[in-house]
């Protein structure tokens, strides 16, 4: 390089570097935000918390004529104090709960003579009691944490080389990770480093937050304060840099109109009450396939066009809009009950304020169930994750025991770890306890605390609580506060007092510990104001171990987030890449399967003995079977995308499975099944363990509810009290769809019946115990062609045979993307609702990027928001 061209390239940087305090150039780091100030906005007495995150932490300016704002900064010209009027709550929980903390600010020193040190961020009380302070010490700065390998004055201190502290706006930010590393970095590069011994367990509950002092105002710093942050975490220097790349100044948000903001606030509307009205009270009717008088309320442009009546919604004007007339005088739902009051309301007030949309066309199945995105619910573990966590927590199997004397889980929601259904009674509590025992029984017990401590001393010192809190942070999945470590501590001094070892207090601490809340339930701190805030890494840790495994977090996935990795997107990816080649994965992802298919209720079938003499509890089991082999096969040997399962040429079946289905047995165990050159079989709709829902007569209703609710996320209303709804039985000359098409031909039945009942109609060869036949009992012919009507479109797609009928579904986007709601209503536990609709969408299109598998699908669901925050519950 030409030494000019050189130069001019180091004049560049230079320039660049001495810009990025005042020209922000990237966006700052939000994640692990507890507080934010941002210190030239606003103009009063008040220093507002701009984090918005949890309640928020304001400052107040104890003596104004002493402070003044200027250049974006707060100028503190004399001794002044800006604290918090109550303690700094928010930020000391997150800190003991996470053992690490970030400390940023934007300064410039008035002089360097500054001791004591000056305080410019403090959480303290006094001179001598404080968890932390960043100071001024003359021309370095200075920073004191409080932790149980340090004081209460937070001695030793971590200090900067001398001649750091200058009188120009300078970036300092002090990091303290869960391991101890302290490292102090001033305008994006770490100028001191050393180890913080111990935990931050020990903060004080009563401590405020102070700028500019000490909390008895006697160590004043004077200067400027641009910004002020602490996160719940250690920052990375990557971060840090980025941080300071971003400068001194937050940007302001875009200004928004006065008509953008109603119109907001309209769509907001339309998303909140009338889309979830329309789709429950309307679409039944008026949709784009029905569209009974002309009037399809499912899409804007068609729903503003209005029907063959005239202007259905005219914005602006509820009462010269027809579909208010008719909801108004509860002419409209017809047959149905009125709207409530409330819902009335909601309509008027959303078409006399413009009726906005947000979207083009209503989904009723986003409507079905109500909530908030991000909510956290608190889920007990399911006896299969019971069962897991058990085994890779301390290496015991107590898979038969736990089957035999733990309740049984419930299905809900289609599946059986719904958060919601996971209850607990008096049979769960003897339950957990006799297992505890049982488990402690099998155990090493010297061997297992031994991992954690080499100490063998039955103590009350902080070797027995440091010992406790190691075992506990394994078994808990997270770190225990200072009240628990007290409580399970306590059992080894109780033990002591009574003459026992050291072996007794681990084995009673066990006990307790395996029936303890945090054991048996997945619990995330969940206090706040209602807002949405991202997981911290030990809970994200437990929310992928648990989505991926069924299981708890292992120990590379616990040192990722000691080290708080998991919130780096890369790292986050590559720790599901590494879990996914984990054998746990397989077998949930079977168990997903399981419960979607409800396989379960297999065990529990009894057909009619006289019409299928067959049947038996083995064959029950080989259909089971087969289907874990087939989705095994398909998702994980062949890695095909997920809609895959409803066409793959191929299955497995045992020697009687494969007579039942009229294939010629090729070996006496389970084996693979080419069926390329089967037309009636393939694909999981052709099993007999979904077949089977129809029941003994094979129902057209059943199977055809089946593939609408659990293939095309289709909704369809309860049918009137008054229906019968018990199939007639098939004679000569009536088959399952002869009478299907009589009730499609029916007035009062066709509305909705014409939506399921032909989704089953490629299935009629099979009978209600999944074998084929061209013709039934009674001599009837039996068809296999017929059309889908899917969700959302106004015309059917006809199919001639079973298999078109298998490809149609396998190659509808409507399917692939209800693979998807159904895969992250299991990963999450919890029924999906409106607002999870625009993040799922971003999964779905994500995972068929990369081919839409389950893998891709899966680590979209773990990547998403869904998955990454979480909405806080609101105090009362």
């Amino acid at each position: 390089m030409r030494p000019l061209v050189h130069l001019r390239n180091l004049l560049t940087l230079a320039l660049l570097a001495l810009a990025a305090p005042i020209l922000p150039a990237a966006d700052r780091v939000e994640r692990g935000l507890l507080v934010r100030y941002d210190m030239g906005d606003g103009d009063g007495q008040t220093i507002e918390d701009r984090s918005g995150v949890g309640k928020p932490l304001d400052l107040d300016i104890d003596r104004s004529s002493r402070v003044r704002r200027s250049g974006g900064g707060l100028v503190i010209e004399s001794s002044s104090m800006i604290a918090s009027s109550q303690p700094a709550t928010k930020i000391i929980d997150a800190v003991k709960r996470s053992n690490a903390i970030s400390v940023e600010a934007w300064l410039r020193p008035s002089d360097t003579p500054q001791s004591g040190p000056a305080r410019i961020v403090s959480i303290s009380a006094n001179t001598s009691n404080r968890n932390l302070t960043l100071g001024q010490d003359k021309d370095a700065y200075d920073v004191r944490l409080r932790a149980t390998g340090s004081d209460n004055n937070g001695l030793p201190s971590t200090a900067s080389p001398k001649r750091t502290a200058r009188t120009k706006l300078t970036h300092v930010v002090f990091t303290r990770d869960a391991n101890g590393k302290a490292t102090l970095s001033v305008d994006g590069k770490p100028v001191a480093q050393k180890t913080v011994k111990g935990k931050l367990r020990n903060w004080n509950d009563r401590y405020r937050l102070v700028l500019g002092n000490e909390a008895t105002g006697d160590r004043p710093w004077l200067g400027e304060l641009h910004l002020v942050a602490i996160y719940g975490r250690a920052l990375s220097q990557q971060e840090i840099r980025q941080n300071f790349a971003a400068g001194s100044q937050v940007r302001a948000a875009e200004p928004i109109s006065q008509k953008e903001q109603i119109a907001r606030t309209n769509r907001r509307m339309f998303d909140r009450h009338v889309a979830p009205l329309l789709a429950t009270h309307c679409l039944e009717c008026h949709d784009a396939a029905i569209k009974q008088g002309e009037l399809d309320l499912s899409h804007k442009a068609a729903a503003l066009a209005g029907g063959e009546s005239g202007n259905a919604i005219v914005p602006g004007n509820a009462a010269e809009s027809l579909l208010w007339e008719l909801v108004a005088s509860d002419d409209m739902p017809k047959d149905r009950p009125p709207l409530s009051t409330e819902e009335k309301a909601a309509l008027r007030k959303w078409i006399d304020a413009g009726a906005a949309w947000s979207v083009d066309a209503i989904d009723p199945a986003v409507y079905l169930n109500g909530g908030h995105a991000g909510e956290v619910w608190l889920q007990r573990l399911t006896v299969n994750e019971y069962i897991e966590t058990v085994r890779s927590a301390v290496g015991v199997e107590i898979g038969d025991e736990a089957r035999r004397i733990l309740p049984p889980d419930l299905r809900a929601d289609g599946f059986n770890n719904t958060a919601y259904n996971l209850n607990i009674d008096l049979k769960h509590v003897e339950a957990y306890n006799r297992l505890a025992e049982i488990i402690v029984d099998r155990m090493d017990i010297l061997k297992f605390a031994g991992r954690f401590s080499k100490s063998q001393k039955l103590s009350t010192d902080d070797t027995m609580r440091d010992h406790v809190a190691a075992m506990g942070k394994w078994l808990f999945r997270g770190p225990l506060d200072s009240r628990e470590i007290d409580k399970y501590s306590g059992i080894a001094t109780t033990v002591a007092s009574a003459g026992g070892d050291f072996g007794e207090a681990i084995r009673y601490i066990l006990q307790a510990m395996l029936q303890s809340p945090r054991f048996i339930y997945r619990i995330e701190y969940q206090h706040g104001d209602g807002d949405s805030r991202p997981v911290d890494d030990y809970e994200l840790a437990s929310r992928m171990s648990y989505i991926l495994w069924g299981a708890p977090p292992d120990e590379a996935l616990l040192k990722a987030a000691d080290e708080g990795e998991l919130g780096d997107g890369d790292a986050a990816r590559a720790q599901i890449k590494r879990m996914l080649h984990d054998p746990r994965t397989i077998s949930r992802s079977q168990e997903f399967v399981w419960q979607w298919l409800n396989l379960g209720r297999l065990s529990n079938l009894r057909p009619n003995a006289k019409r299928f003499p067959d049947w038996n509890a083995q064959l029950a089991a080989d259909m089971q079977q087969e289907t874990l082999a087939y989705f095994k096969e398909v998702v994980w040997a062949q890695n095909r995308p997920l809609s895959d399962l409803l066409n793959a040429q191929v299955t497995f079946a045992t020697p009687e499975l494969a007579k039942h289905y009229g294939l010629k047995p090729i070996d006496k165990r389970i084996a693979r099944y080419d069926l390329a050159e089967v037309p009636s079989r393939g694909g999981i709709l052709t099993q007999a363990s979904v077949l089977t829902i129809g029941g003994d007569e094979a129902s057209m209703v059943s199977r055809g509810l089946f593939v609408l609710s659990d293939l095309l996320r289709g909704t369809i209303n309860a049918p009137p009290p008054c229906v019968n709804t018990v199939p007639p039985p098939t004679k000569t000359g009536l088959t399952q769809r002869g009478i299907a098409e009589s009730r499609i031909a029916d007035q009062k039945c066709g509305v909705c019946h014409s939506r399921f009942e032909p989704l089953a109609f490629g299935l009629e060869k099979f009978d209600g115990i999944g074998a084929y036949h061209e013709q039934d009992e009674h001599g009837n012919k039996l068809r296999d062609d017929g059309e889908v009507l899917f969700p959302g479109t106004a015309e059917p797609v006809a199919y001639r045979t079973s298999a078109e009928l298998m490809d149609l579904l396998a190659g509808s986007e409507r399917v692939q993307q209800s693979l998807t709601w159904k895969l992250t209503q299991f990963a999450l536990g919890r029924p999906l609702v409106a607002a999870d609709a625009p993040v799922v969408d971003r999964i779905h299109q994500q995972a068929q990027k990369h081919g839409g598998t389950y893998t891709s699908l899966i680590t979209e669901i773990v990547m998403s928001d869904l998955v990454r925050r979480a909405r806080t519950e609101a105090a009362p």
